[in-house]
């Protein structure tokens, strides 16, 4: 696909320095430019590659100062990062958009139904009962049971498993090998110490614009549902217990755990390999540094912690500056004890 310079600037609203009918064809980074490439720049780190790359054209805060000559075309917007991701969701769509039809062998059982414009790669399973929207795509090898509901634009990458009774809804994105559904972690201890599976009869919900990385879980509910609400990024490798709730646009780094019937609130941060216990609310806005461990309710909105257990993250950097000094400080205790 070719697009002209002028074009490129008209989708994303900002204004051409150079040759608008100037064409690029493909995306690069602004240190890989070649003729017909379109790059970006947005930290200044990479501002010298500016003034060399090979790019066509580069995307460009409107508040940047020009300090050598320049060869390549220019797009000045507001946000270049975000205008560049913007293009690339453009991209995505354009190339899903080519892939449509049926592959076989596939499956679909008795009263599902599916819209327009899909997309089933070979060896996909589809059982009964399911509703599934236009514009779905659903790769090959992914499983969806019985009494499924996915919305409209949703893509189901190789290997997805989706579990009976689940809600997608529109525009999510689930990537190879994510688990949507599956049994909690739920077993009563017995009396001669053995444990007895608790049957697990919920579901899992996903809204509108939900993200699922590779490799990662989410358990149904015991009874009720495990919700992720609108607009969250879940990345690869988390795993989400039963009952766990995740609110809206929210984001959640790799190998981070939630335990069973733990609230996370709206627009939070939560980064890699964090533990939250189960039966605790995190209030919106937080940010929680990786590694950190949440055995805690935490209350106050915007709050930002790390550590483990978790507390407030520039009293914890403190506590590390004193913990890195514990030898020295030893050292001294242990001299001042020999002169007394």
């Amino acid at each position: 696909m070719e697009f002209t310079v002028q074009q490129i600037a008209d989708l994303l609203q900002g204004q051409v320095h150079g040759d608008g009918n100037a064409t690029v064809n493909r995306l690069a980074k602004i240190e890989e430019g070649t003729p017909g490439s379109l790059s970006f720049l947005s930290n200044a780190k990479y501002e010298h590659y500016l003034y060399s790359t090979g790019a066509t054209a580069v995307i460009v805060a409107k508040t940047l100062e020009i300090k050598q000559p320049v060869s390549a075309n220019l797009i000045l917007v507001d946000d270049p990062y975000s205008s560049f991701s913007t293009l690339l969701e453009v991209y995505q769509q354009a190339v899903a958009a080519a892939r449509t039809g049926v592959e076989e062998p596939c499956f679909i059982g008795e009263n599902s139904s599916i819209g327009e414009r899909h997309y089933r790669g070979a060896f996909s399973y589809i059982g009964k009962n399911c509703k599934i929207g236009t514009g779905v795509h659903i790769y090959p090898h992914v499983y969806i049971g019985d009494n499924v509901t996915i919305g409209d634009n949703t893509v189901l990458f190789p290997g997805a498993k989706i579990y009976a009774d689940c809600v997608i809804g529109a525009s999510c994105t689930i990537h190879a090998g994510a688990v949507i559904g599956s049994d909690g972690f739920g077993f009563a201890p017995q009396k001669d110490g053995s444990y007895k599976a608790i049957p697990q009869i919920g579901n899992v919900v996903l809204e509108d614009h939900v993200r699922i990385g590779a490799n990662t879980t989410v358990d149904c509910a015991t009874m009720g549902s495990t919700i992720i609400r609108t607009g969250t990024k879940i990345d690869n490798l988390v795993q989400v217990a039963h009952n766990v709730e995740i609110g809206r646009h929210t984001v959640v780094a790799a190998q981070t755990a939630f335990a069973g019937s733990s609230k996370v609130g709206n627009y939070c941060t939560i980064a890699g390999q964090v533990g939250v216990v189960g039966h605790i609310s995190i209030a919106d806005r937080t940010i929680v540094g990786a590694k950190s461990g949440i055995s805690k309710n935490i209350k106050e909105e915007g709050t930002f912690v790390q550590g483990a257990p978790a507390f407030d993250y520039k009293q914890n950097l403190r506590a590390m500056a004193v913990f890195r000094k514990l030898p020295e400080l030893q050292k001294q205790v242990e001299e001042l004890r020999e002169k007394l």
